[in-house]
């Protein structure tokens, strides 16, 4: 039976690969900060909260890391653990370097101590991108991060690339477009309008305020992006690829899907807030995934629409049954 290690296992792409990887047979380790029992709603709603064993661990802290691999003595580590809200890390740039970056870090360096044949996997992400160089983004697109947590992804994502070349680990990283699903954080613009459309459809809440609604993203679904984790991983070689549907949507058309189909007028509903900009904003994102698709066999599977309305769908179910939306935050 095959052991995997999974860093941030409460969070939305943590839990759907915990379910995959269960599905398969591995038996799943997943290591998480000391914090409340609501903190594993996720893994409570795919129902796997009593087959994934816990561990307490702090990417901070290189010790409980070593210890971690040492306890659970994983064939894989996923490294998904981050301080992963770009909002926040300008208001907390060092907590985001210091988890999102210096993290990534600790832990290869744990694996290199403990045991350098473990598999590695790092989360990065298409916010390294930035302020394009390219209109469409591959796997050779130059890097230029627009926030602090873009750059401390960047760390984390060089990190990986050193410790592959420089001490043979087979380490690779998977640079993710947005991807979003029904057990996003709240604070993410996509679950922020589906639960403002939810909300407003049972007469909860009156309007949605959000910043920039033209900026584009290229958006999938989280469930079929954790495959693209597990591919990676298995082949022979470790390499870093782009994962994306490679379409864009901006802010404003995702909107408009959701309310249309809870049966909506958008413009009775949101509200432009100049408050919400970032300070520096990042206009289009836009992944071209054909390394992914030729090399894994990998494409994403879920359409926009699809996704947008099965979360819309989970948070009336949710805003119905009178659930705190507090609960289903990072």
């Amino acid at each position: 039976m095959k052991k995997a290690l999974i860093t941030g296992v409460t969070g939305q792409d943590g839990a759907y690969l915990a379910k995959f990887l269960l599905d398969r047979g591995y038996k799943v380790y997943g290591m998480t900060a000391r914090r409340s029992t609501a903190s594993l709603w996720r893994l409570e709603f795919l129902g796997i909260h009593e087959q994934v064993e816990l561990i307490e661990g702090d990417m901070g802290d290189m010790s409980s890391l070593v210890r971690a691999v040492r306890v659970s003595k994983p064939d894989e580590v996923y490294n998904l653990a981050a301080q992963s809200f770009v909002g926040t890390s300008w208001k907390q740039p060092v907590t985001t370097a210091q988890v999102s970056g210096l993290g990534v870090l600790h832990m290869l360096e744990a694996i290199r101590l403990t045991d350098p044949t473990i598999r590695f996997y790092q989360a990065s992400t298409s916010e390294m991108f930035g302020l394009v160089q390219q209109p469409i983004q591959s796997e050779t697109t130059p890097l230029y991060p627009r926030s602090p947590y873009g750059v401390a992804k960047l760390f984390g994502h060089w990190s990986t690339v050193n410790y592959r070349e420089s001490f043979d680990i087979f380490a690779c990283s998977g640079i993710l477009f947005n991807h979003e699903s029904p057990l996003r954080g709240i604070e993410f613009v996509t679950r922020k309008v589906t639960d403002a459309v939810a909300r407003i459809k049972c007469g909860k809440q009156k309007e949605l305020r959000l910043g920039n609604i033209d900026a584009r993203r290229d958006w999938g679904y989280a469930g079929d992006y954790v495959k693209a984790m597990w591919l990676m991983i298995q082949q022979d070689k470790p390499e870093d690829y782009v994962i994306a549907t490679g379409t864009t949507t901006t802010v404003r058309e995702m909107c408009q899907i959701a309310f249309e189909y809870a049966g909506l007028n958008m413009e009775d509903h949101l509200v432009i807030d100049p408050e919400l900009y970032r300070p520096a904003e990042v206009d289009i994102l836009q992944g071209n995934p054909a390394k992914a698709r030729e090399r894994l066999g990998w494409r994403a599977e879920t359409p926009l629409r699809e996704l947008i309305r099965m979360m819309v769908d989970a948070d009336l179910q949710r805003v119905r049954a009178g659930e705190s939306r507090e609960i289903f935050s990072v």
